[in-house]
């Protein structure tokens, strides 16, 4: 649905913004607008082609079956950390690869990817013409996988002058309530930022009083292969270990508003970052209020390291 020219839109960060005619494969509806504004996250049918999803899983396939005759992280981002990272439990016969940093940097299918997709034009229509990508990574839980991930806030791991940032999660294998779909707490988005240091420890997940009090109102996203949610930048958000005998493998993107600058480095750096993928260059800079402790950078193979710490 295209827009008509000068309708106005009040976007999840408060902002008004005019919402132009945008020449574009799709576009969300004013209702998908509302509620990716008042939920903070939307799940979008079809945001891969089959094309795009069946080279994205070919690719995957390859470095899993790679990953067999590695017994701990191995392969070096551009930071010099490790790139691929395996479960504690991996082996050649159970094969847990279940972390690939700035996939985008090897493989042109995953580049291709991130500059042009179905849900990066959603994003087009939730923060304006002008779109920056910030990093890019893959989180497989392949069957029987112990990996869990503790609720948190995108946001506290990437500090920016304005919150304008939203994660892509895209399904390259059917999410179901029993694979470790991505949990969100609908409408934190617009809440407090809940502080993910304990005792002087960054942990990467808010503290277990938050955890207990917001289970409950947790909303399970899930659907088919080439589906994606999109989830605003401080949407609490977390996922369970994968109970199923599928994978559950995420292509993961993060895009931001072309005038939203980081305050610290990359936790996911690449030598694409902060490319302009959509629309162009402002030479503009746009700050919001907000408070928070700097995050921990990770010196390990991924987050999962930093929520492994006792809190």
């Amino acid at each position: 649905m295209v827009s008509p020219a000068g309708w106005r839109f009040q976007c999840a960060t408060n902002r008004w913004l005019d919402l132009i005619i945008y020449q574009t494969k799709d576009m969300l509806s004013r209702e998908e607008l509302e509620k990716f504004d008042r939920q903070g996250f939307l799940f979008l049918q079809d945001a891969l082609t089959a094309a795009q999803l069946e080279q994205l899983t070919a690719q995957f396939d390859l470095w899993k079956e790679q990953s067999r005759i590695q017994t701990a992280p191995y392969g070096e981002t551009i930071d010099g950390r490790p790139r691929f990272d395996i479960e504690p439990g991996h082996c050649a016969e159970r094969p847990a690869l279940r972390r690939i940093a700035s996939p985008i940097e090897i493989s042109d299918v995953y580049l291709e990817v991130m500059r042009d997709n179905r849900a990066l034009d959603a994003v087009v229509d939730i923060f304006g013409p002008n779109i920056k990508f910030e990093n890019a990574k893959i989180n497989s839980k392949l069957p029987g996988a112990a990996t869990q991930v503790k609720f948190h806030q995108d946001f506290l791991f990437e500090a920016h002058t304005n919150d304008d940032m939203i994660t892509v999660l895209f399904f390259l294998d059917e999410v179901t309530p029993e694979n470790g779909p991505l949990q969100v707490i609908p409408g934190t988005h617009k809440g407090r930022l809940y502080e993910h240091w304990h005792d002087g420890i960054f942990t990467g997940a808010v503290g277990d009083e938050v955890m207990e009090a917001m289970t409950p109102r947790a909303e399970a996203c899930f659907g088919p292969a080439g589906s994606a949610c999109l989830m605003h930048t401080r949407l609490l958000h977390g996922s369970g270990p994968n109970l199923s005998q599928g994978p559950r493998t995420l292509f993961i993107c993060e895009y931001l508003a072309e005038d939203s600058y980081p305050l610290h480095d990359n936790h996911i750096p690449s030598q694409y970052q902060y490319e302009v993928v959509r629309g162009e260059s402002t030479g503009r800079v746009r700050c919001s209020e907000y408070e928070m402790a700097f995050p921990e950078m990770p010196t390990g193979a991924s987050f999962f390291e930093q929520q492994a710490k006792k809190q």
